[in-house]
């Protein structure tokens, strides 16, 4: 089940909306009504074709693709603020990718003739709308390079872990971000088993890597888990 949210506009924290112009703003947010999902639930999957654009208000979304024998890669976590569904809105084209919400979220649906129909009154969103393709596109072929390219299990848990440290808060003991994923869905992300991340996760939990308080991950030496890395 879905629970509306009628009374609250999706918060600015994209820099997808900042790039809009003030009149394109209040044309997307007249458009706009926020409702509450549950986790698991699916906002499109691969091979379908989204109704349209998704709107990521609060809470988190998990993009994934997958292979014919089953196997899941998780490309990244959409968080508040980021747009989804803007290839297939363009193109007509079914999704490569699969959208599930994480943790519980308020989405912004907006309609495909809507969001045409939007683009077509303000003709510079085009050019946003095309940025905000090339960094999705970017932030697939990073965590792609990082699956495929980077050698061992602990590098490849190494690098992810640093990259998800770029947005957690520093502190006198070392960088710290919140750590609430299994470690199936993190082998999803790393294309290793559970087995293999809880291994590798008591190893650098061993050697001081890094340090577990609750859902709280904390990286006491940055250069450290880089030399892991291989950076």
């Amino acid at each position: 089940m879905r629970e509306t949210i009628s009374s609250s506009k999706v918060k600015r924290a994209g820099e997808f909306f900042k790039k809009l112009s003030p009149a394109a703003l209040r044309d997307l947010e007249s458009m706009e009504f926020p409702t509450m999902y549950q986790p698991g639930q699916l906002l499109f999957s691969e091979k379908g074709v989204p109704s349209g654009i998704f709107i990521v208000v609060s809470g988190e979304v998990k993009l994934s693709i997958n292979s014919s024998d089953g196997k899941r890669l998780i490309l990244s976590i959409a968080k508040a603020g980021e747009v989804l569904g803007l290839s297939s809105v363009l193109s007509g084209m079914p999704s490569e990718m699969t959208a599930e919400v994480l943790y519980p979220a308020r989405i912004a649906v907006i309609e495909r003739d809507q969001f045409l129909g939007f683009m077509a009154r303000h003709p510079e969103v085009y050019q946003v709308v095309t940025q905000e393709l090339s960094v999705q596109y970017k932030v697939a072929c990073e965590q792609l390079r990082t699956v495929a390219l980077a050698g061992s299990a602990p590098e490849k848990l190494a690098r992810l872990l640093l990259e998800w440290s770029e947005n957690g808060q520093k502190t006198e003991s070392g960088m710290r971000f919140r750590f609430s994923l299994t470690h199936e869905e993190i082998g999803e992300f790393i294309g290793a088993s559970r087995e293999t991340v809880t291994r590798t996760l008591s190893t650098f939990k061993s050697r001081r890597l890094v340090a577990f308080h609750g859902s709280i991950l904390e990286i006491p030496s940055k250069v450290a888990l880089q030399n892991v890395a291989g950076l």
